[in-house]
Order: C-alpha cells, then sequence, then structure tokens
C-alpha cells in the first residue's frame, strides 16, 4: 500500500501490453452480501456458487496456451467490489477453504471441487468504498489487467491510524435473578440482532462523543429531534 491517495479519479487504465498481471483478480459480490459483509466484521469472504475455475478475462487480454492461468491460487490478490454504481469495498488474497471440499468425498486425493471461493481480507473500505470507472467486468470472478489491481490498491491511500473505541449495548430486563437476566439478555441479542438494536460507540476517554449505530449506519435515538 501506497501513501499516495488517488482518490481523485475513478478511472482505471486498462493496459493492453501485459494481459492479466500478478494473478490478480476481481470479485464481484452478490447482491445483497454487500449490507451483510458490512454489517458484521469477518476476517474471511466466502463465496458458494463460483466457478473460479472458469474466470473471465477482459477482451483481448487473456494470455493464450498454457500460460493462462486457470484461475485464482492461493495467495493471488483480490479487489472485492460491488454494482450500482461499481465501487471497491476491500482488498484481500485468496486463500484455502477452511474445509477443503473434493470432487469424490470418498477419495482425499482427488481434486478440490470447484464452485468455492475464500478471501481473506487484507483492507476493508466497506463504510467509504470508492467508485470506479472503467473497468468491465466478465462474471462474480474476472482476472485484471496489469496494473488495475495496483491502481486499484493506491486508490484507496493508506489506512487510517487504529485507535481505541468503547462500544456498549444496554438493554432494559425484568427477571428474577441476575443470571437469568443475562440469559434474556443474549436472547434479545441474538434473536434482534444488529438489525434492530442500537450499539453506542464512542472513542475511548470522550463518552460525550457517543454515537448510536443502526444496521452499520449512525442512528438517532433521540425522538425529539425527530420531531
Amino acid at each position: 500500500m501506497t501513501d499516495t491517495d488517488r482518490r481523485v479519479s475513478g478511472t482505471i487504465h486498462v493496459r493492453g501490453e501485459g494481459g492479466p498481471g500478478d494473478g490478480a483478480w476481481a470479485v464481484l459480490l452478490p447482491p445483497g452480501r454487500y449490507d451483510a459483509e458490512r454489517l458484521v466484521h469477518h476476517d474471511t469472504l466466502e463465496l458458494t456458487g463460483v466457478d473460479a475455475a472458469g474466470a473471465a478475462y477482459p477482451t483481448g487480454a487473456a494470455p493464450a496456451g498454457p500460460a493462462a492461468p486457470a484461475g485464482p491460487r492461493p495467495g493471488d490478490p483480490v479487489a472485492v467490489l460491488t454494482e450500482g454504481p461499481l465501487r471497491l469495498v476491500a482488498l484481500g488474497r485468496v486463500a484455502r477453504p477452511t474445509v477443503e471440499r473434493r470432487e469424490d468425498p470418498d477419495d482425499p486425493q482427488s481434486d478440490p471441487a470447484s464452485g468455492s471461493l475464500v478471501v481473506a481480507y487484507t483492507r476493508r473500505a466497506f463504510d467509504e468504498p470508492v467508485g470506479v470507472e472503467g473497468l468491465t467486468l466478465g462474471g462474480p470472478v474476472t482476472a485484471l489487467p496489469a496494473g488495475a489491481y495496483r491502481e486499484l490498491a493506491e486508490r484507496l491511500g493508506p489506512p487510517p491510524a487504529r485507535r481505541p473505541w468503547l462500544v456498549s449495548l444496554d438493554l432494559p430486563i425484568e427477571a428474577e435473578t441476575p443470571a437469568e437476566a443475562v440469559r434474556v439478555f443474549w436472547s434479545y441479542v441474538r434473536d434482534l440482532g444488529p438489525q434492530e438494536l442500537p450499539a453506542f460507540v464512542s472513542p475511548s476517554g470522550d463518552e460525550l462523543a457517543m454515537q448510536a449505530f443502526v444496521l452499520g449506519a449512525e442512528a438517532n435515538q433521540d425522538p425529539e429531534e425527530d420531531d
């Protein structure tokens, strides 16, 4: 990652001289998956029903003959994007599935089954996705032309500094004992989840700056301000 922030232009310059470069790939999130990935922190992105071995190539960019890669391989860099409009939301690398499925379940030496792709996140930008123009995807998994992944990564700029936050979830619970109150609390958390329960977050040491978040976005909890 470079310190250069290239958000001024959203256009990716697809070069024709090198074809797909360094085994880099673009992965398109299925509809509705962006909200799910933004709502809960995941270390990996697992996409089922994706034929990674049949990854698409931009027109005129696919290398011919045995030099053409069959598909994403562990360690290959990945740019994760979402449509409507096309935006960059994360970077990562292809990882091996936690449970590797085989074409013949009874033969552990058989080839890995296709249809599953796992990406280990290295950088997330779900809260501030970056618009992308001039990049045409051929399907859920597309080989990136030479230099395109690097331009996407540079556009994100350096990652922001990490800092401590205080996050809390307070619920009034009626119960006969403290232990029962805790059990009821976790039942509410499990049943309602982040779709309905507001979580309160503030910078550590600055509780007056507390904000409420629902569905991963700031949400006003003061009914008087809605009037």
